[in-house]
Order: C-alpha cells, then sequence, then structure tokens
C-alpha cells in the first residue's frame, strides 16, 4: 500500500517536463529576437528577454537540484505556475491579450490535467483564468501587429478572453476525464497481469508437484511392494511388524499426498499438458462451481459441432470463470449455458434467472469500476469481473455481448469465435 500511495504523489516525469520547458524557452527567445530584429517590432524586448531568461534559469534549477526522475504533485505545480506566472509576463510586455501567442497560456494547465491532482488542476485553471483576464486589461503597448486597444472592436477584443476562457475550460474537462478513465483502465489492466501471473505460477507450481507425483510413483511403489515380502518373511516378529506395517502406511500416505497435488492423478503420461474442447473447458468450470454451489446449471452443447481442440489457455479458463461465476452469484437458482456451433462461428451464452443487469449500466458493461445506483447496489460490485473477463477473452479473439435476457428474466453474455481464429489457438 505504501508503495501504490508513492506512485501516486510522482506524476510527472522530470526529463519529459525538463525537454519540453526547453523547447517553451528556446520558441520565446526565437520569437521575441526574430519579431524585434527581422520584423522590426517595438516592445519592451530586453524586459521581454529578461522575462526568458528566468524560464531559463529554473529549467537550470530544475535539471542541476532536483536529482529525482520523478516531480512530486505539490513540485510540478510549484514549476508549472511559475511557467504561467512566465508566459504571462512576456505576454504583458508584447501586446497583452492581443498577441496570437496567448493561446501558448493554457497549455501548463492542460498538460497537469493528464497527470496531476484535480485539486491542483483546478488551482491551475484558476491561477490560468487571472492570468489571463489580468493580460486583458494590463499590457504594454507594442507596434503593429499588435495594435492598441483603441484600434479594436470593443466586442472582438473581448471575445479573445472569452474564447480563451472556454478553450481552458473545454480541453481541461477532456483532460481531466480522459485522464481519470486512462488511470482506471491501466489500474484494472495491471490487476489483469497480476492475475494472470498468478495462475501461471499456481499452473508452474502444479505442473511440477504433477511430476513429482509421476516420478515418484515407480520408487514409492517398489518401497510397498518390498514392504509387502518384508511382511510376509519377517511375519510373527512383533517389533519389526509394527515397524513395517507403519512403513506402509507412510508409504501409502505420501502416495496420496502426490495425488492430491497432481493436476490430474488419473492420467499417467502427458498430464501437464493435454488440448481440450470448448465444452470439456465449460464442462471443467461447470463441475468446479457445482462442488460449491447449491444452484443448478444446464449445460446444453448438442449443437456444438467444433472439433477443434487447442492447449490449456488460462485466459480462457478465467474469462469463461468470470461470466459463468457471475452468473451463479446473480442467479436465483438457475443457470443455463449453451455451446453452440457451425462451420463458421462458435459461440457460448450464458443465462441467469436473475434480475438481470440494471439499466443504468447497460451502456456501461465492460469499463472497469462502475456500479448500479439501484437497491442491489452492494452486491453489484464494481465491474471489474466483467472488464477483466472480458479483456482476457477479446485478447484470444473473442468478441463478448453483455446484455439482458431475451428469453430469460436475468442476464445474458454471448462470447463469440471465428473457428478460423479459435485454430490459431491450437
Amino acid at each position: 500500500m505504501e508503495f501504490l500511495n508513492n506512485s501516486k504523489n510522482y506524476s510527472l516525469n522530470r526529463k519529459t517536463y525538463i525537454n519540453l520547458r526547453w523547447i517553451a524557452i528556446f520558441g520565446q527567445f526565437a520569437s521575441v529576437n526574430l519579431a524585434s530584429f527581422i520584423l522590426n517590432y517595438e516592445f519592451a524586448f530586453i524586459k521581454a528577454n529578461i522575462v526568458i531568461l528566468i524560464g531559463a534559469i529554473s529549467n537550470i534549477y530544475l535539471i542541476s537540484f532536483y536529482v529525482k526522475n520523478l516531480l512530486s504533485n505539490r513540485t510540478a505545480f510549484n514549476f508549472l505556475v511559475i511557467d504561467i506566472i512566465q508566459l504571462t509576463l512576456l505576454l504583458y510586455f508584447t501586446g497583452g491579450i492581443l498577441n496570437p501567442f496567448v493561446i501558448f497560456i493554457i497549455i501548463p494547465s492542460v498538460f497537469a490535467s493528464l497527470s496531476l491532482e484535480k485539486v491542483t488542476n483546478y488551482l491551475l485553471i484558476l491561477i490560468t483564468l487571472i492570468s489571463i483576464f489580468f493580460l486583458t486589461f494590463f499590457y504594454q503597448d507594442t507596434s503593429l501587429p499588435f495594435p492598441k486597444r483603441s484600434l479594436i472592436d470593443k466586442n472582438f477584443y473581448f471575445s479573445i478572453p472569452i474564447s480563451l476562457s472556454i478553450g481552458l475550460f473545454f480541453l481541461n474537462y477532456f483532460a481531466i476525464t480522459f485522464g481519470q478513465e486512462a488511470s482506471l483502465r491501466k489500474d484494472a489492466l495491471d490487476k489483469i497481469q497480476q492475475l494472470i501471473a498468478k495462475e501461471h505460477e499456481l499452473v508452474s507450481l502444479g505442473g511440477q508437484a504433477a511430476a513429482a507425483a509421476h516420478s515418484l510413483a515407480t520408487p514409492l511403489s517398489t518401497i510397498k511392494l518390498i514392504t509387502q515380502e518384508l511382511s510376509k518373511t519377517l511375519k510373527g516378529n512383533r517389533d519389526i511388524e509394527k515397524d513395517i506395517v507403519l512403513l506402509t502406511d507412510q508409504v501409502e500416505r505420501c502416495n496420496q499426498i502426490l495425488k492430491k497435488l497432481s493436476i490430474n492423478p488419473d492420467i499417467d503420461d502427458e498430464f501437464i499438458e493435454y488440448e481440450l474442447t470448448l465444452s470439456n473447458y465449460i464442462n471443467e468450470i461447470i463441475r468446479s462451481f457445482q462442488s460449491i454451489s447449491k444452484k443448478k446449471f444446464f449445460f446444453q452443447n448438442k449443437q456444438d459441432t467444433n472439433p477443434v481442440k487447442f492447449k490449456r489457455s488460462i485466459e480462457i479458463i478465467y474469462g469463461l470463470r468470470n461470466f459463468i461465476g457471475n452468473a451463479n452469484k446473480f442467479a436465483k437458482e438457475k443457470i443455463f449455458i449453451t455451446a453452440n456451433s457451425d462451420s463458421e462461428i462458435t459461440e457460448v451464452i450464458i443465462e441467469d434467472d436473475g434480475d438481470g443487469f440494471p439499466k443504468d449500466i447497460l451502456d456501461k458493461i465492460g469499463e472497469p469500476y462502475i456500479r448500479t445506483k439501484g437497491k442491489n447496489n452492494n452486491k453489484s460490485g464494481l465491474g471489474l469481473g466483467i472488464f477483466i473477463g472480458g479483456t482476457l477473452l477479446e485478447r484470444n479473439y473473442a468478441k463478448v455481448i453483455c446484455r439482458n435476457s431475451l428469453t430469460r428474466n436475468g442476464a445474458e453474455v454471448i462470447i463469440k469465435w471465428k473457428n478460423k481464429d479459435l485454430k490459431t489457438l491450437i
């Protein structure tokens, strides 16, 4: 938890931010000097260059004295405020709100809205608004093409700060919204990677256990045979007979332990990797739920004519298990699972007799971290299971459709594959 909290405090990459600031500083320097020496415009040239120098010094400080690779939220805020103030002063000396480069004043706050905290974003928006209205009423006159305010129609003049303010709110709103969505999606995808890594680790351990069971089966059988022969030979010797009985019991106990650790103790060879049809997958998952659930499962696969077998896939198992688990969780009594296939398409339909998906989240299903406003909010979850299951299956060429059942009251999930895509999993 401490690592996660720290990672939230550090949001901006220092090197990237420094490079962006150098681009801005060199752009300001080139524009100011080009306007003065090439285009012969009149403005506070020396003061403008001093302001640019201040920006360069602040960037040198960031390079030399701030050694962390990531900027904390507070540090990023401080330097972004410096950027806004520095650009405001530069625009003040070069025509104010009529300077066509005034559009750049909204960039720091938009840049921050993608990665910094909400409070920081709101403060930067407020500071930017103050700067815009400051430049509207306070500035130093320049020669053309930045004419005096008296030569400009008032409606046109005041439309500039208004349009900048609208643009500021518009861009920040979308940047903050998309930034939050991207953050949530990244968090959910990270959870997927953790789950899959854990599943792979368990499979690896299971495989090793199965290999151990397979390898030790012969020597344990040999030991058991020897103990049986010794028992016959030394029959009547009570002290040794007790030890032999104990040894036989311990050998049998070892066999039982190894069988429990094995992936499939009934298979003697090729017990780690074997191929299954989609119906086999579903049957295995249903059996695992039947051992822990009192609800009834109905599986129809008469129309499943697809003989394609493919290697055991953790992603497909986990994806199917998530949706079947959801049906088991929300069903009242029954879960209906159907596997259909023809020459082109293979599909799995999962239905339950529950209340179905709440209407207020139907158009959001598939997104992580969603909650219904209904009465069953405490049971509705966060939508993370559907997101994880859907993502894993879609990575394996499936198309996932979530809706309320047209024939029953509950939810319905349709998972479709093109047969040619399934064959790529072989």
